[in-house]
């Protein structure tokens, strides 16, 4: 799909020779429109287009304690994350925008595709399902950034968009958790043989039948439900009706070109062909990427990588050693996260050893340099040697096996379950394939409910850094005005001119989140002068 993407797009502009039935004219018009099926796939890709893209999936992570976007990128996520902001901020302004063109695209083609004459009825009810799923995703993610939003599902007229008022947030979460349940009978699984529903190898990154099961467990989650989240992750844990997954080999493997639409990923972003992204180009050295490094990672999430043997950095019996901090860490830091003394094999092929201590030399990649990272660490994952001047092309990551696993642990933790049965299923799983071998990482710990609860969001931080969840968990969790208030640190230092703590760690910024405040963004100032409906989130 990936390669189709850009010329199916094309031909929604374009759509140059049409049959002779249809109205002579030299611009667009509706009715020289949806006379064939590939028109309605055409509509399709559009919203795929407006799923997602680079600049929210890694901007993500620096609205989390995971990240930090060192100035204004990644519009302007960094004020955000500092408590800076106001309503006219760029990231939640074209937050609003970007969906609610998703949703109008999906309306778009839920409203005409009646239209397509003899259409057959299989493709018709599956794109219909896709668009319905996007749109759903569109409304879920407005949801769980500004909470109540305006709701539709039909084309309003303009006039109708200036006085339409929001709708109550569990009612639009209420909808979305109908429609991915709807949706399921159409979607194929991810076969791709074309047998038995499933799609052809052309059709690989739509939307699947896994995916929408695999989102309607995120909203349960989202909403605390969790034995419907629980229901949701069985049918794609306990059956293969509902498509054929499992978690790859090798982690790292998993973040490749090379290895995409792999038996982990359930529903991922699309690039490729004329599609690509060059974020990397800001997170990695500037010796890799010739760019300044600006989406950096943050020493809260170096912290939180546990020990080979299982245990936390701070607890007792760890042999975590301050001053060797990178030694038998979890194996998933080092495929996620480049510090001092760590090597990369850059664009040309030559190792390069990243030196981020001050003092270092050379200084380039240290934090002594102005383009470097503040924070003395680099992120790693999603690096794609593969890309043509630093643009990739490589698929991003929205919801994988691995987090159906976590999901399914966390909730049946939060209704007490989590056994070791469900422990060896989940946790266990998770960290053999990472590389742990120490009975103290994989034996069920039998542990009282609130240490597992610790346990598994610590494993749900390591094994999804840098995917994009992290900002939304520390928001259902509650906890983002505790982790959220403190400083952004980065490596420990001794001398110079740094801000440090008290303990020797760079303070980069300081950050403030007030509860309730900043659990939910302001609607847009711009969306506010042109509808007077729309009130305005509390405190704002």
């Amino acid at each position: 799909m990936k390669k189709l993407l850009l010329p199916i797009l094309c031909a929604v502009v374009l759509f140059s020779c049409r049959k002779l039935d249809q109205p002579i004219t030299r611009d667009y018009t509706d009715a020289a429109y949806w006379r064939t099926a590939d028109d309605a796939l055409a509509a399709l890709a559009s919203c795929y287009e407006n799923l997602s893209d680079d600049s929210y999936y890694f901007g993500d992570e620096a609205l989390s304690d995971n990240g930090f976007v060192n100035g204004i990128g990644y519009k302007a996520v960094s004020t955000i994350a500092a408590g800076a902001y106001d309503p006219s901020n760029q990231r939640l302004t074209e937050e609003w925008k970007y969906r609610f063109t998703c949703i109008r695209k999906c309306n778009i083609v839920t409203t005409n595709i009646d239209r397509v004459p003899a259409m057959d009825s299989t493709l018709k009810h599956r794109i219909l399902a896709e668009a319905r799923f996007i749109r759903a995703y569109a409304y879920f993610q407005l949801v769980s950034w500004f909470g109540d939003v305006p709701f539709y599902t039909n084309l309003i007229t303009i006039d109708e968009s200036k006085s339409i008022s929001r709708t109550d947030k569990n009612q639009v979460l209420d909808f979305v958790q109908s429609e991915l349940t709807a949706i399921r009978p159409d979607l194929p699984v991810n076969n791709y043989t074309g047998a038995n529903g499933g799609y052809q190898e052309k059709d690989k990154g739509r939307i699947t039948r896994g995916a929408a099961i695999a989102l309607s467990a995120r909203v349960h989650m989202f909403k605390s439900e969790w034995q419907g989240a629980i229901n949701d992750c069985e049918l794609l844990i306990n059956s293969s009706n509902n498509g054929t997954y499992a978690l790859q080999n090798n982690y790292s493997n998993i973040f490749t070109t090379a290895n995409e639409y792999n038996s982990e990923v359930i529903f991922d972003i699309q690039y490729g062909g004329g599609r690509t992204h060059g974020s990397q180009r800001n997170f990695l050295p500037q010796t890799v990427a010739l760019l300044r490094s600006t989406l950096v990672p943050t020493q809260d999430l170096v912290d939180d990588y546990i020990m080979l043997n299982g245990k936390g950095i701070k607890e007792a019996g760890s042999g975590y050693n301050e001053n060797d901090p990178y030694t038998n860490r979890d194996p998933r830091f080092n495929a996620t996260i480049l510090h001092d003394g760590s090597t990369i094999t850059d664009f040309d092929g030559k190792v390069q050893t990243i030196l981020t201590k001050p003092g270092s030399n050379p200084a380039t990649n240290s934090v002594d340099d102005q383009g470097a990272s503040p924070t003395g660490y680099y992120f790693y994952k999603y690096y794609d040697r593969t890309a043509t001047n630093y643009s990739s092309g490589l698929n991003l990551i929205v919801i994988r096996y691995a987090d159906v696993l976590l999901m399914y642990a966390e909730a049946k933790n939060e209704l007490s379950q989590l056994d070791a049965g469900v422990w060896n299923q989940t946790i266990r799983a998770l960290r053999a394939r990472a590389g742990f071998n120490d009975a103290g990482a994989l034996e069920f710990p039998g542990v009282a409910q609130d240490a597992l609860r610790t346990i598994v969001r610590r494993e749900r931080r390591a094994e999804l850094a840098f995917e994009g969840v992290r900002a939304q968990d520390i928001r259902r969790w509650k906890i983002a005005d505790q982790v959220m208030s403190k400083p952004v640190r980065g490596i420990k230092v001794s001398g110079g001119s740094f801000r440090k703590d008290a303990n020797g760690y760079i303070i980069v910024e300081d950050r403030t989140f007030i509860n309730p405040k900043h659990y939910l963004w302001p609607v847009p100032t711009f969306e506010r002068d042109q509808n007077t409906n729309l009130g305005q989130n509390q405190d704002w």
